[in-house]
């Protein structure tokens, strides 16, 4: 079978979906560094974090939750406990597992952080969409969200 190229009107789809997944990105980036000094990364480790039993959560769990490598994690989960708002221990279970738990500050900073969030995800994305463009895109991100091949 050759390749399925894409035709003119899928290549324009293609070229805003990865202008907007990039413009988006980078706008809620911008505003968590600039109000709380959180990467998305961080804030998005953070929540996960805040939702899990005693805040805590296996790194190697964390990094399929957030859907990154199990190394930038571990950049990003180092720079976050040098600034206390996380730490790492080992997993008394099984010695090659670390766990990673959301400490008080981390807290602290997520519930600082989680009101601006909101308000940069409502002006980056849902105060540009209608009701029913919402609810289209929450059936086509579903859709994406889950392609496991």
């Amino acid at each position: 079978m050759g390749t399925r190229w894409l035709s003119e009107s899928d290549q324009v789809v293609w070229r805003h979906y990865l202008r907007a997944t990039m413009e988006v990105r980078e706008g809620l980036e911008r505003d968590l560094l600039a109000e709380n000094d959180l990467s998305l990364n961080e804030y998005e480790v953070l929540v996960v974090l805040s939702e899990q039993p005693n805040h805590r959560i296996r790194m190697a769990t964390l990094a399929d939750e957030l859907v990154n490598s199990r190394s930038r994690l571990s950049h990003t989960v180092g720079r976050m406990e040098r600034r206390g708002l996380v730490e790492r221990s080992s997993c008394a279970q099984d010695g090659r597992g670390v766990f990673c738990r959301l400490t008080d500050a981390g807290f602290e900073a997520l519930e600082a952080a989680a009101p601006h969030h909101v308000e940069s995800v409502r002006r980056h994305i849902f105060d540009r969409l209608t009701p029913e463009d919402v609810e289209c895109l929450g059936k086509v991100l579903s859709k994406l969200g889950n392609l496991k091949d």
